[in-house]
């Protein structure tokens, strides 16, 4: 493994703008050395003015680079990560990581088959209050689980829409579960498990397109714990997404960078709150880059150490097919078994 990794960026727009920075302050490990989308001057403001411009085909296919991630709208994700594991590459896909449960999982079957790291951006796992709970909860403190619900109740203007049209299509993966709800529904299902059913609704309710805005779930654990789950960019002003677990011990409910309620009898609430992750709840560009620098630092030190990373593209995976069933349940009316989707 080279000193440092090269790095290849498709789709220097706002999010592949996030991961060059993050990138940057990583530069002993990885060194940005192509992309596609944006511009030069972009590149050289996010700390890469020597990184070279290319056709996003070619990203992969450059000898000098080791690892491509994947920052393109979500609709080219799963297409994308795929041709560059074909060409021998890493890859890190920003969420989601697919916009079906066969394509993801062809991702996590192609990066298994060439013996190459594939992983999704998942970032919130790394704010130490999830971390913390997530250990409670493996390490059995918590008690049996109950109730879980993850609410993201933001909003979105039109302007965020017309500013990048996939986002309100459907099909592109434009809608509040698939766009806003991605990071919630991965931290739903790292600390409660997999969903056996869900039964769900959606709507369209403050804007003029083609994609859900606002969508609500009800979710039934393997472990018969029951959930909810809803999502919006309808609801102004916007606040901050939530977590919350109701457990044989007490009640826990996590914001972003916040511990909103702690009600564990013996036990104390992490040391670590208020880390300060940002919120989106009305400006995605609010959200910041410091998630993103923590798992790129697992990634990359992980590469380098012949380990894998903490998040794969089975993590990936399990989060769009939960997705995928809670839309095929709101719109088929009836009960969807998650693992059923082909």
């Amino acid at each position: 493994m080279p000193a440092r990794l090269g790095i290849g960026v498709l789709g220097l727009g706002s999010i592949g703008i996030t991961h060059a920075r993050a990138l940057r302050e990583l530069g002993d490990l990885a060194e940005l050395r192509a992309f596609s989308g944006g511009s030069r001057q972009q590149a050289a403001e996010a700390g890469w003015p020597e990184a070279v411009q290319v056709a996003p085909e070619a990203v992969a296919r450059r000898p000098d680079i080791d690892l491509v991630a994947v920052c393109s709208p979500s609709d080219q994700h799963a297409d994308q990560a795929l041709a560059a594991l074909e060409a021998g590459r890493h890859v890190v896909v920003e969420k989601p990581m697919a916009l079906e449960v066969g394509a993801a999982e062809r991702v996590v079957e192609a990066a298994r088959a060439r013996g190459l790291s594939a992983s999704v951006i998942s970032q919130r796992r790394f704010e130490p209050e999830y971390a913390t709970v997530e250990r409670l909860v493996s390490d059995g403190d918590l008690g049996a689980l109950r109730l879980a619900t993850t609410h993201v109740h933001w909003w979105r203007d039109e302007t965020y829409y017309a500013s990048a049209p996939w986002r309100a299509r459907m099909a592109a993966g434009g809608g509040s579960l698939m766009n806003q709800g991605a990071h919630n529904v991965d931290l739903l299902l790292w600390l409660c498990g997999p969903v056996a059913e869900v039964t769900a609704q959606y709507g369209t309710l403050a804007h003029r397109m083609d994609a859900e805005d606002t969508t609500v779930a009800t979710l039934r654990f393997a472990s018969g714990a029951l959930g909810l789950l809803s999502t919006s960019t309808a609801t102004p002003p916007g606040s901050s997404a939530t977590v919350a677990l109701h457990t044989a011990r007490g009640a826990i409910e996590l914001g972003q960078g916040q511990v909103l309620r702690w009600d564990v009898d013996g036990l104390p609430a992490p040391s670590e709150a208020g880390s300060g992750a940002a919120s989106g709840a009305a400006d995605p560009a609010a959200i910041g880059h410091r998630g993103h620098v923590a798992q790129w630092q697992n990634i990359l030190e992980s590469l380098h150490q012949g380990r894998t990373p903490k998040i794969s593209a089975e993590d990936g995976a399990a989060v769009v097919r939960l997705m995928c069933a809670v839309y095929e349940a709101a719109e088929s009316g009836r009960a969807v078994r998650p693992e059923e989707l082909a």
